[in-house]
């Protein structure tokens, strides 16, 4: 006993058509998977939900790269120009200089530096030598900001002092003569 045919159409009830969207992205990723592997075939699919969350197959033997840019030369369509592979270029390079800088980091840190050579680690101590002396300038700076903060409270505190002095003594002769100021 089969089952019988369903009209294709929107499923207008929200939790049916929820429970419709599961089963069959389901049953396609393992569709997917499986001409995958029985044929050895070349297979990208990708799925986004009404919610926007993705799901997707791709072969293990391709990328998706791989498998846009044969759909691309097969089609004639054109799913990137050079503007975007410019983008990606720039990308490349941005990841490679990350790449860079984070090596540099951990020679910085004292790190990873056994495969570096003589110069190298010459220059490593002149890089660690002049950041010391920056840091050692700034420090000096602050220190010396602080004194002459210091220079001006004290001033401020010797002047407060002496016009509350000033204040008490014309108070007490106040009080001497019954009045109060």
């Amino acid at each position: 006993m089969g089952r019988g045919k369903i009209e294709i159409k929107r499923i207008e009830n929200s939790s049916n058509r929820q429970v419709t969207y599961s089963k069959r992205k389901n049953g396609i990723l393992k569709k997917a998977k499986e001409i995958s592997v029985l044929c050895d075939a070349q297979v990208s699919l990708i799925i986004f939900g009404v919610s926007g969350k993705m799901h997707e197959y791709i072969s293990p033997s391709t990328t998706l790269i791989d498998v846009l840019d044969r759909y691309q030369r097969a089609s004639g369509k054109t799913l990137w120009d050079a503007k975007h592979e410019n983008l990606s270029n720039e990308i490349d390079r941005i990841k490679k200089e990350n790449d860079s800088m984070q090596i540099e980091l951990r020679h910085l840190k004292g790190e990873d530096i056994t495969s570096l050579n003589y110069k190298e680690l010459m220059a490593l101590e002149d890089a660690l030598e002049n950041g010391l002396s920056g840091v050692r300038e700034k420090k000096m700076e602050v220190h010396r900001m602080f004194k002459r903060n210091d220079k001006i409270l004290e001033e401020q505190n010797k002047e407060l002092n002496f016009l509350l002095q000033q204040h008490l003594a014309l108070e007490g002769v106040g009080n001497m003569h019954g009045q109060w100021i």
